[in-house]
């Protein structure tokens, strides 16, 4: 990122935005629909009620999360994707499908390795 708080590249902008440990968990669970927030944090296992409000607010100033409140007591607030977020859908659904190949594919050399070693075992018997 340069001094004016410009970014040289566009994988560093999308990461500026939907980056790090929770938000794009928060997206994947979004893409489905409307969240209140404690469903949201029953969904992100592991996020705080902190960090979860945080990432909640700066999405929705990014125009990617939409805050709908109703006047009612109690309090009832819904978040779902803006327009705008629904266009990160292919983007999470290829990170997920990357992840997936990723799990099989570390499996698979977990695998050799194993059957490698075991046969190594065998050898030296």
């Amino acid at each position: 990122m340069t001094s004016n708080g410009e970014s040289n590249c566009p994988v560093e902008t999308t990461l500026a935005v939907i980056g790090g440990k929770w938000k794009p968990l928060i997206l994947w669970s979004l893409k489905t629909g409307v969240w209140r927030f404690g469903e949201l944090q029953r969904l992100v296992p592991g996020v705080t009620r902190k960090m979860l409000t945080q990432h909640l607010r700066e999405l929705e100033r990014d125009g990617i999360v939409a805050r709908k409140v109703y006047g009612q007591v109690p309090l009832k607030v819904e978040y779902s994707l803006t327009e705008y977020g629904r266009t990160l859908r292919p983007l999470l659904k290829e990170l997920c499908d990357w992840g997936k190949r990723h799990e099989r594919r570390v499996k698979m050399v977990e695998t050799r390795e194993v059957l490698t070693a075991t046969e190594r075992g065998r050898s030296e018997e």
